[in-house]
């Protein structure tokens, strides 16, 4: 498929930084007087960062996108230099994607004797990092830190006797942030073969137990078909999740109001366009919270 991603024209870039606050998955930094894409992974096309740049030096190209490799994302990082492969590393560790961090880590070690840089630094600079929550904010830093993506699942192995008991009602079952749809990174891992929850904003004030019946062992997203705007990114959102984050069902809750149906047929868009199939269910809540129909369509 197709996709679309940033480009930096070098050249252009002065490094003034403009840009960066506009990458709200932080996949830009200024490193070494210029800005940078450091993760590929992390970049949604969407080009907030486009309009912010006075010397024209950003652009959103399409190309044929192959699934996300990660040894070939360094390949590509390593002739920038050490700045820039410990920034895409540690992106890498702050955004939870473990597992590509630990293949780039295998790839720099093992062919450490043939490049000109210092793999031991670089690991242990990122191993030794805070998290970017922690660090000391800077103009130069990556985008909002509320929109970074986070995962809050515990694998159960990972659970005391105590922690894998049955959940208390009125505690959160969200298992990933953010949740609204121009937020959220359709290659984020978290979302690699999960099941998909797609609901309306009003549907979670509306249902009283709506983490418990609808989100529970489902990643959420959250968009209303009303006042969104650029609902044609959504799309092209969810047919990723589809296609690249092979998502094994959707479920799309919605709420009774004419208006809100717009969401269902944005998955149905989407779905049409996939070239992967899934299941789809389609929910709809009463403005009294009641569930009025279920059905997979």
């Amino acid at each position: 498929m197709i996709r679309e991603i940033v480009k930096i024209d070098e050249d252009l870039c002065d490094g003034c930084g403009i840009c960066i606050p506009n990458c709200h998955e932080g996949a830009l930094q200024v490193i070494d007087g210029k800005a940078r894409l450091i993760s590929e992974l992390m970049c949604d096309g969407l080009g907030a960062c486009l309009g912010h740049c006075p010397q024209g030096a950003i652009e959103i190209e399409k190309r044929e996108a192959e699934e996300y490799d990660e040894v070939t994302v360094i390949k590509q990082m390593i002739p920038k230099g050490e700045n820039v492969l410990i920034a895409h590393l540690k992106h890498l560790k702050d955004h939870g994607e473990t597992g590509f961090l630990q293949e780039a880590v295998r790839y720099l070690k093992a062919n450490e004797e043939n490049l000109e840089v210092n793999v031991s630094a670089i690991i242990s600079e990122v191993h030794n990092s805070k998290p970017e929550g922690q660090a000391q904010s800077s103009s130069c830093g990556g985008g909002c830190p509320g929109s970074a993506p986070v995962s809050f699942e515990r694998p159960a192995f990972m659970m005391a006797p105590a922690e894998a008991a049955p959940i208390a009602s009125g505690q959160s079952e969200l298992q990933q942030w953010p949740v609204q749809m121009h937020l959220i990174n359709p290659a984020a891992g978290y979302f690699q073969g999960s099941d998909l929850l797609v609901a309306a904003d009003c549907a979670a004030f509306a249902h009283g137990s709506f983490h418990q019946t609808f989100i529970k062992g489902k990643k959420l997203v959250i968009a209303c078909p009303k006042l969104d705007e650029g609902k044609s990114i959504y799309v092209e959102k969810l047919i990723r999740l589809i296609d690249e984050s092979k998502v094994n069902t959707i479920t799309v809750v919605i709420m009774e109001v004419p208006c809100c149906g717009g969401l269902s047929q944005l998955v149905q868009m989407a779905t049409e366009r996939a070239e992967r199939k899934v299941p789809v269910k389609e929910i709809v809540v009463g403005i009294r919270g009641d569930v009025l129909a279920e059905e997979w369509i």
